[in-house]
């Protein structure tokens, strides 16, 4: 009988304990967030980096991230690629990645916006827009490169990629890439290539966060609580009964 309350007590106390874990991770995760949301808000508050002093090196590239940018280039078009399994809105699809030629030679990974997924043929993309020979103007905020999904061997050559790195495309497009990439925005004018570009700023789902929390410290009291009904409060009602 006492063996069996001690395993109680012991599963009890390791329920409750990674519970409020989970809880308090989740209250970390959200102010994670929150401090990213202020580092964007106050890097756009900032007027547009020129462009020769983008970051050429890692410590560069983290303090300028969320700040502002308006690049002049010239779009490697040949070398566009489509990252797979890429969420805007609630829909899959494609996020669209070209590099942009700078006039010092160097070139940007520019996320160029989101592209629906054909429902029929799944490998089915759509070239947007992209003269080789003709100036642009791309507007946009620095970001870190695309975030990384899992993949499989192989998967990242060819046009549709999982993922890219950013050294090994260097490689391939021949030209050295900036250790960042740009999220292109409307702008006054939204360019006329079909694109998406309602990109998610970092808390905006940071209630999601303060939900999990609530739910996770409120299944350790549940679990506390249940404990000390059936364990102590009841078996004392039952002896004085």
């Amino acid at each position: 009988m006492q063996k069996s309350r001690l395993l109680i007590l012991a599963a009890a106390l390791a329920a409750a304990t990674l519970t409020a874990r989970l809880g308090f991770w989740q209250l970390d995760r959200a102010t994670q967030k929150e401090a990213l949301q202020e580092a964007d808000d106050r890097q756009r508050r900032l007027p547009p980096l020129p462009a020769r002093d983008l970051a050429s090196d890692a410590p560069s590239a983290l303090a300028q991230r969320y700040r502002l940018v308006s690049l002049e280039g010239r779009w490697l078009a040949r070398h566009t690629i489509f990252l797979d399994n890429r969420q805007m809105a609630g829909r899959v699809g494609f996020f669209v990645v070209t590099p942009l030629l700078l006039p010092d030679g160097s070139a940007v990974a520019v996320q160029r916006g989101w592209q629906p997924r054909d429902l029929i043929e799944r490998t089915r993309t759509v070239m947007p827009p992209t003269p080789d020979d003709a100036p642009v103007t791309v507007q946009g905020r620095i970001a870190p490169p695309p975030s990384r999904l899992y993949e499989f061997a192989g998967a990242e050559v060819g046009p549709i990629r999982q993922n890219v790195d950013l050294d090994s495309f260097s490689r391939e497009v021949g030209r050295p890439l900036r250790p960042i990439s740009i999220l292109q925005e409307d702008g006054p004018v939204p360019p006329a290539d079909g694109l998406s570009r309602q990109w998610v700023r970092p808390a905006a789902d940071v209630h999601k966060h303060y939900g999990y929390a609530f739910q996770w410290f409120a299944l350790c009291v549940l679990i506390v609580g249940l404990y000390a009904w059936f364990q102590v409060i009841r078996p004392r009602r039952a002896r004085r009964a």
